[in-house]
């Protein structure tokens, strides 16, 4: 009885030794419910030291702090009582249950694991207004504001957005800030003007106090739309020194580092549509104040000599988003495919410089051509009125040529003049000839007289086998519409083609060219080409879904290429894609 005591009592000892050196592993938040604007600590914590350490990848929550690791190692009544610690500091991004997923660490040899922790994330809560807590001083003296310049501007009216950093003078911030959320302007034509390498510190007021502020990014956008068009929020990760409850040697307060994410919010303006009374005919979508002018280099020449005519509209508006109006010429002048060029900056306050199409005609007829006015009409924000300016008409002399058939019988139905002679009218008629006989060869039976009765002949099937061939490229419908899709398509791509080399001017050129494409095709404005209509009118008329999704990926490439670089390759690879998706646009197209 005494010997089975004593194995009951030291069983008992043995599994309280055992309980007492078992590893424990364990992670332990600071609460289990938080706002999204608030800070979530997690400690994970072992009662015995280990190695290679790691912790989940905190899926749904940003690391604004950590990991922070702690060693506690103490006797009390001659036992040992160790403790380790990693600390990290999180910042929720999303609402909702989130689950915090294990950690690993290695104690002698074995792998211990962390029980997955659940926490709830609900929506911003109320900071209390604690002045000595450092995370709510920094939230009360930085802000982050988006003043838009204009709040209701018209269609493809410039607006400023102005992104401004506002710090109190009782924090600072000595370290780079990065952002974390970039607006992307879908609904806008956009351009970002950057002050990251100039900041300039100006002083101002928020709500009253005196602040200082930088302006971050000044982006001008042309909305695309009509109604109501929200201006997603640039967001930012800053690093802000406060003073913190701790002094120095000396009394004085040590700064205490506290990361704050700041948003701007979100902006909604109200795009009003461009007004139906006094729209003229020939409107495309100019939106601004401009001039236009119609001029050539030279108005007298001879046939088959050059000159170049050029469109010009000058001034400040949407100049990159409208196409000039076209130049129509006599027959009988030969007018290539213009050459477009550019001289346009965007500043604050929009777009300003010249757009200019310049043609080369070259006469072929002697004769007098009138080039009739042309006329250029846009829309003018400032008296909310339509303007339509009209170009000189004025006349092109070709004074040296072959005269056209059409010149001609006009100039056989002028009246008759009275033929006045002159005694210098035979002149150079020679009166003494001074005639040589030469030697005459007979044609008849010579090589040349069989070479020209048997030459029409041999070129018989000649001309049957080319019948044949331009018969069978008649008859070869797919074949003809490929050959028309990929000439129309290098036709709209020339200008895109020419400034490959350099990716801005290229997407620039491209968006355009796809612009002046729908446009031919669908009949609809450039105020008009949203992607959801551009996709329901192409799907209307037939065009299959996999051509229409290409087709608004290359709008979507040349908008995101105005707020990223591209590379050589990828303008050679959507300049490729353009010309595919063309074609079979145009050979779908119904």
């Amino acid at each position: 009885m005494k010997t089975k005591s004593f194995l009951f009592l030291l069983g008992f000892v043995l599994c309280s030794i055992a309980a007492t050196a078992q590893v424990q592993f364990d992670a332990k938040v600071s609460k289990k419910r938080l706002g999204i604007n608030e800070r979530l600590r997690i400690d994970f914590e072992m009662n015995q030291d280990g190695d290679n350490f790691r912790p989940p990848s905190f899926d749904g929550f940003r690391v604004v702090g950590g990991p922070n690791q702690s060693i506690s190692n103490s006797w009390i009544n001659g036992k040992r009582s160790f403790s380790k610690t990693y600390s990290y500091f999180l910042a929720p991004q999303t609402r909702g249950k989130i689950t915090i997923a294990q950690a690993t660490i290695e104690i002698e040899g074995e792998t211990y694991k962390t029980l997955p922790v659940e926490v709830e994330v609900t929506a911003a809560v109320d900071v209390p207004k604690d002045g000595n807590n450092a995370d709510y001083v920094a939230s009360e003296n930085v802000h982050l504001v988006a003043e838009v310049s204009k709040a209701n501007p018209y269609l493809n009216e410039a607006i400023t957005v102005t992104y401004k950093l506002y710090v109190s003078h009782d924090v600072s911030i000595t370290s780079q800030w990065r952002e974390i959320d970039t607006p992307k302007y879908a609904d806008f034509w956009s351009q970002n003007i950057d002050n990251q390498n100039n900041f300039k510190v100006y002083e101002g007021k928020y709500n009253g106090q005196d602040y200082r502020y930088v302006v971050l990014r000044t982006t001008v956008l042309y909305p695309q739309k009509t109604g109501e068009l929200e201006i997603e929020p640039l967001t930012l990760d800053i690093p802000i020194d406060v003073q913190g409850n701790r002094r120095d040697i000396f009394g004085r307060r040590v700064m205490e580092r506290v990361n704050k994410t700041i948003s701007a919010g979100k902006r909604t303006i109200n795009v009003k549509p461009l007004p139906l009374e006094g729209k003229p005919d020939g409107f495309n979508g100019a939106v601004g104040d401009f001039t236009f002018d119609v001029n050539t280099n030279k108005t007298q020449l001879n046939a088959n000599e050059s000159l170049q005519l050029d469109v010009k509209v000058s001034g400040k508006g949407n100049l990159k988003l409208f196409t000039l109006p076209t130049v129509k010429l006599p027959n009988t002048l030969e007018v290539y495919e213009p050459e477009h060029s550019e001289s346009v900056n965007t500043t604050i306050g929009g777009m300003s410089g010249s757009i200019t199409d310049s043609y080369t005609v070259v006469p072929q007829f002697k004769g007098t051509y009138p080039v009739n006015p042309i006329t250029f009409s846009f829309f003018d924000p400032k008296t909310e009125k339509y303007r339509t300016i009209t170009s000189k008409e004025f006349t092109i002399e070709v004074e040296n040529g072959p005269i056209s058939s059409a010149t001609a019988n006009t100039n056989s139905n002028d009246a008759k003049k009275q033929v006045v002679l002159s005694k210098d009218n035979f002149k150079y008629i020679k009166l003494d000839a001074n005639l040589e006989p030469i030697a005459q060869e007979s044609f008849f039976k010579s090589p040349l007289f069989w070479s020209l009765l048997g030459g029409p002949f041999l070129l018989i099937p000649l001309f049957i086998l080319a019948g044949k061939k331009r018969k069978e490229r008649l008859n070869d419908v797919e074949g003809n519409k490929l050959r028309r899709a990929n000439k129309l398509a290098k036709k709209y791509l020339s200008e895109a083609k020419r400034n490959i080399q350099n990716p801005t001017a290229f997407y620039e050129s491209l968006e355009r060219a796809l612009h002046n494409y729908l446009k031919a095709k669908l009949n609809i404005e450039t105020s008009e080409m949203e992607k959801g209509l551009i996709s329901k009118m192409l799907l209307e008329r037939n065009v299959e879904a996999p051509t229409v999704e290409s087709f608004i990926s290359l709008l979507k490439s040349c908008e995101f290429a105005r707020y990223a670089s591209s590379s050589t390759a990828s303008v050679q690879q959507d300049y490729s894609k353009a010309v595919e998706v063309i074609s079979n646009i145009d050979k779908q197209i119904q």
